[in-house]
C-alpha cells in the first residue's frame, strides 16, 4: 500500500490557502496548513478596520477543505536536510513538500521615532492597534499617514471619509504605481475628502515624534496619531533556516517556484523570488501563486513536468472611502496604463475584487482545480522576455564588476 504524500503549507494567507485547498486535488496527499492565527486575515480590507467598517478577518473553516488539517502555531526552523518544521508550541511536522507562503509584513522602519511613535498597518494586530488608538484620540485629533501607496491612500480615504482631519505625506509622488490619469483621478478624490496631501521630492520624513512628523526641507507637521505605511518586508524564517534568499528575505527560486536549494521546498506568494524577479507583492499576484506552487507539486508526484511561472493579467484596485475607488489597469509587464475605473463604479468593482478573493478560495476548497487566473494565455512569452533582459543586464553588470578587479591583477 503506497503512504500518502505528506505537503506542509506554511502561512495561512491568500497563497496559502490557495496552495492547500488544490493540493486536495489528490486523495493520497496529505495537507497540514500551519498559521499563528485561528482566522484568516482579509488583508486588503486592513484600511477597513483601522476605519471601523470592517473586522479584516474570515473563519478558515469557511474558506478551507475540509481536508487540510489547520495547526494554530508558528513555524520557528525549517530542517531541509530533515524534511521537518519545528513549532513554537513544541513538536515538530515531517513533510515530502513544503510550501514556504508566509506573506510580508511591515518593514522596519529606519527613520528616526517611527518604530516608537508611529503605527504600522500591515498586520491584524497592527490594524488593530491603530484602530484602538483612533478610538482613544479626539475627533478632533490631527492624523497624519506617511507613504502613497496603496495602503496609504487606502488608510488617509477611509479616515477623512469619518470626518478626521488628515494627511497623507507622499515621499514623493502619490501613488507610484499609478498612471498620471489615474493619480489625477485620485488626487481629485482625495481633495474632496478634505485630505491635505503633501508630495514631492522634499516630502520626506526624516523623523517621528510623539506629537508629529518632520519633513526633509525642514517642515513640521503635528499629529496626534501617525500612521506608517512604508515599505514592506518579509519574515527571515527561510533565511535563518539556510534557505537561499534574495536581498529582501524572499526565497530563491526556479520559474516553477521550486528553491534552488531543494526541489521539495517551494515558495509561494509575498515571500517568493522566481528567477530574482519577483512579482510585486499583492493579493491579485499572491492566488495565482499559491496555485502555481500547488501545480509543480502535483505534477511532480503525477510523474509529469511542471509549467513555469507566467501572469497575464495585472492592476491594481484602491479603495477612496466606501463611495469611491479607482481601478487601474496595467500591460503585461506590470506598468499602469491609461485606462482606469474610478468614482462609485470604482468602489463597486473594488468591493467585487475585495469579494472574489474569497470566493476563490471557497471555490477551491470545495471544487479543487477550479482556479485559473495563473494559466491566463498571454502571460508566458512576456515573462521570459523579461527573464532574457533580466539575465542579459545581470551579466552586463558582472562584466563591469570584473573589469576593475582584472586591471587590479594586472590582467
Amino acid at each position: 500500500m503506497t503512504e500518502n504524500t505528506r505537503v506542509v503549507v506554511i502561512g495561512g494567507g491568500y497563497a496559502g490557502v490557495m496552495a492547500a485547498n488544490r493540493l486536495t486535488r489528490r486523495d493520497d496527499v496529505t495537507v497540514t496548513l500551519v498559521n499563528p492565527r485561528a482566522e484568516l486575515v482579509h488583508r486588503v480590507r486592513l484600511h477597513q478596520l483601522a476605519g471601523g467598517s470592517d473586522d479584516a478577518v474570515v473563519a478558515y473553516q469557511d474558506v478551507l477543505a475540509d481536508r487540510v488539517r489547520l495547526v494554530v502555531d508558528s513555524v520557528t526552523g525549517i530542517d531541509a536536510a530533515g524534511r521537518g518544521v519545528a513549532l513554537a508550541g513544541g513538536g515538530r511536522l515531517g513533510y515530502d513538500y513544503l510550501i514556504y507562503a508566509v506573506g510580508s509584513g511591515s518593514a522596519a522602519p529606519s527613520v528616526p521615532g517611527a518604530a516608537a511613535f508611529a503605527y504600522p498597518l500591515a498586520t491584524l494586530e497592527e490594524a488593530r492597534r491603530l484602530r484602538a488608538a483612533l478610538d482613544t484620540a479626539p475627533a478632533t485629533a490631527r492624523v497624519t499617514v506617511v507613504g502613497a501607496g496603496p495602503t496609504g491612500i487606502e488608510t488617509a480615504a477611509e479616515l477623512a471619509e469619518q470626518g478626521r482631519a488628515v494627511t497623507l505625506v507622499c515621499g514623493g509622488v502619490l501613488g507610484p504605481y499609478l498612471h498620471t490619469r489615474g493619480r489625477r483621478s485620485v488626487a481629485k478624490r482625495l481633495a474632496a475628502l478634505g485630505v491635505t496631501v503633501v508630495d514631492g521630492s522634499e516630502a520626506k520624513v526624516t523623523a517621528v515624534t510623539r506629537d508629529g512628523v518632520r519633513l526633509a526641507d525642514g517642515r513640521a507637521l503635528p499629529s496626534e496619531v501617525t500612521v506608517w505605511t512604508v515599505g514592506f518586508g518579509v519574515p527571515d524564517l527561510a533565511a535563518r533556516s539556510g534557505l537561499s534568499t534574495d536581498a529582501v528575505g524572499r526565497v530563491r527560486t526556479d520559474e516553477t517556484l521550486t528553491s534552488v536549494d531543494d526541489e521539495r521546498i517551494l515558495a509561494a506568494g509575498d515571500a517568493a523570488a522566481p528567477s530574482d524577479l519577483p512579482l510585486r507583492m499583492s493579493c491579485l499576484n499572491a492566488q495565482p501563486l499559491g496555485a502555481r506552487a500547488a501545480d509543480t507539486v502535483l505534477s511532480r508526484l503525477a510523474g509529469e513536468r511542471p509549467e513555469t511561472l507566467h501572469q497575464g493579467f495585472y492592476a491594481q484596485c484602491v479603495s477612496l472611502g466606501r463611495e469611491a475607488g479607482i481601478f487601474q489597469f496595467a500591460d503585461r509587464s506590470d506598468v499602469a496604463v491609461g485606462l482606469h475605473i474610478d468614482g462609485g463604479l470604482g468602489a463597486r468593482v473594488k468591493e467585487a475584487v475585495c469579494q472574489g478573493i474569497l470566493q476563490h478560495l471557497v471555490k477551491e476548497a470545495r471544487k479543487p482545480g477550479s482556479f485559473r487566473l495563473h494559466r491566463m494565455p498571454g502571460g508566458a512569452d512576456r515573462r521570459r522576455r523579461l527573464l532574457r533582459a533580466h539575465l542579459a543586464r545581470s551579466t552586463r553588470l558582472a562584466r563591469s564588476a570584473e573589469a576593475p578587479a582584472a586591471a587590479d591583477r594586472g590582467v
